[in-house]
């Protein structure tokens, strides 16, 4: 697990654990990354199913409820089987764009 903050961002690179390990990870240093926005690459995996991506569905709606973005990076998905929860989008430029929308849309309210 690689670990890049940049400007109110966390990017988290999974390399070779499996997602349940980075899932517990995340989990436990959760606290260090809660005020950032949350991007998750998993471009070095191979083909993920839907029971892979959502076991980031807990993590991610508490980090969305508490206002703040959580994109996952994969471009090794079907994104009709992803569920509606998370945002799946297939490189790191898209995630950043998503982020950017989002603080738009919370800083009109919405």
């Amino acid at each position: 697990m690689i670990v890049d903050q940049k400007e109110g961002t966390t990017i988290i690179t999974q390399e070779k654990a499996s997602i349940i390990e980075l899932v517990k990870k995340l989990q436990v240093l959760y606290p260090k990354y809660k005020n950032d926005n949350i991007i998750i690459v998993l471009t070095t995996l191979d083909l993920l199913k839907k029971t892979d991506v959502a076991e980031f569905l807990e993590v991610s709606n508490t980090h969305r409820g508490d206002k703040h973005s959580f994109v996952i990076v994969s471009d090794k998905i079907d994104l009709d089987v992803v569920p509606e929860a998370l945002i799946v989008v297939p490189t790191i430029q898209e995630a950043y764009d998503i982020i950017e929308m989002e603080d738009m849309e919370r800083d009109l309210g919405f």
